[in-house]
């Protein structure tokens, strides 16, 4: 099936029109970026302990509830995927340099006191989370692992808004995905404290709803060690952008402006990885963890999430490897559908 990314209800209409059949990475961090909730954000990292990180995450939480609530509306009857956070907390901040020049301003300026020492202590703070390598740094399910209060946050949104629309008659399908796994025990942790807020929150609103648990998979280790992943999880989906990434050691940002178009275009690579799957190296990584996810867990769902989802030639390889779906943007729905059905109609024609 092709299902679509939507991170907005607005989104996830244009996907269904063209037909979508699921929202396959609803992501989260987009709705902290938006102008009335950045600060809220941003109080909540700058927190000094857990208690004012949780009175912060408080009021947060009814806007991520009527963010959920409005993309499980419009796919009523359809799975909806919902990524928890993903990003290195610095996005969330102001950027470092901007902030430097900022208070180095106020000092010559002889801003008042109390102004200047609050962004002063923003400074020191952006420093402090400054990391070398991010995308390799403290994200996805580390933060998680670190911080439970913040997934507590996003799970309970989740479920207080599926919840209180099937009350008003809307089905619902959500599922849960935990990013940037590389070890079972992350995910096992995370599960055990996911499955504690679901525990809650129905014994709290008295009702139940069905509810999928899953990872992506986009770090070698993990799609090497699938079948244990597989033992905690019910769905996989392949986050392909970050598994070139860490496949090939490529940083996108740095690699598409510095040498890989060079490389495309003397022919060391045939293809960018980043546009079309590369069936050999990365491919190879996924068919070993959909053979070994699937030996541990035959009920196991499959799909990808990555720009792939929309590339008429990956859509080929993922249907030959037994995918249940490719995810794309919902603007590609339409060419993505297309391809599925030559890559099904190219199978059925072979197996005759």
């Amino acid at each position: 099936g092709v299902w679509a990314n939507a991170d907005y209800p607005r989104d996830a209409k244009v996907a269904r029109n063209y037909g979508a059949q699921g929202i396959g990475l609803c992501r989260t961090e987009h709705m902290f970026m938006e102008q009335e909730r950045l600060p809220i954000v941003q109080k909540m990292i700058l927190a000094v302990d857990e208690k004012e990180r949780r009175r912060w995450l408080a009021k947060l939480l009814p806007f991520q509830r009527s963010d959920f609530s409005g993309i499980l509306k419009v796919m009523h009857g359809l799975p909806v995927i919902i990524r928890l956070i993903d990003p290195p907390l610095h996005e969330f901040l102001p950027n470092y340099d901007e902030q430097l020049v900022k208070v180095t301003t106020m000092r010559l300026k002889k801003a008042p006191k109390k102004k200047l020492e609050q962004e002063e202590a923003l400074l020191r703070a952006i420093e402090g989370m400054r990391e070398q390598n991010p995308m390799l740094g403290l994200r996805g399910i580390r933060l998680g692992l670190l911080y439970p209060e913040i997934i507590e946050m996003q799970v309970r949104a989740i479920l207080e808004a599926a919840i209180s629309l099937k009350k008003k008659n809307v089905e619902v399908h959500p599922e849960i995905m935990i990013p940037l796994v590389g070890h079972v025990n992350e995910l096992q942790r995370t599960r055990e404290t996911v499955e504690r807020v679901v525990k809650q929150v129905f014994s709290e609103l008295k009702t139940e709803i069905p509810y999928k648990f899953g990872t992506m998979i986009e770090i070698p280790r993990a799609a090497l060690t699938a079948d244990e992943i597989a033992k905690y999880a019910e769905f996989f989906s392949f986050g392909t952008n970050d598994l070139t990434q860490t496949t090939f050691g490529f940083s996108r940002d740095d690699a598409e402006g510095k040498f890989l178009l060079k490389y495309v275009e003397e022919k060391i690579l045939l293809v960018n990885p980043f546009e079309s799957l590369d069936t050999s190296g990365v491919g190879r990584l996924m068919k070993i963890a959909v053979e070994e996810g699937r030996k541990a867990n035959p009920d196991l769902e499959i799909g990808i999430c990555g720009e792939h989802g929309g590339d008429p030639a990956s859509i080929h390889f993922c249907h030959a490897l037994g995918l249940n779906y490719v995810s794309c943007s919902p603007y590609r729905v339409p060419v993505a559908r297309l391809a599925a059905a030559q890559a099904a109609m190219a199978t059925s024609e072979r197996d005759r």
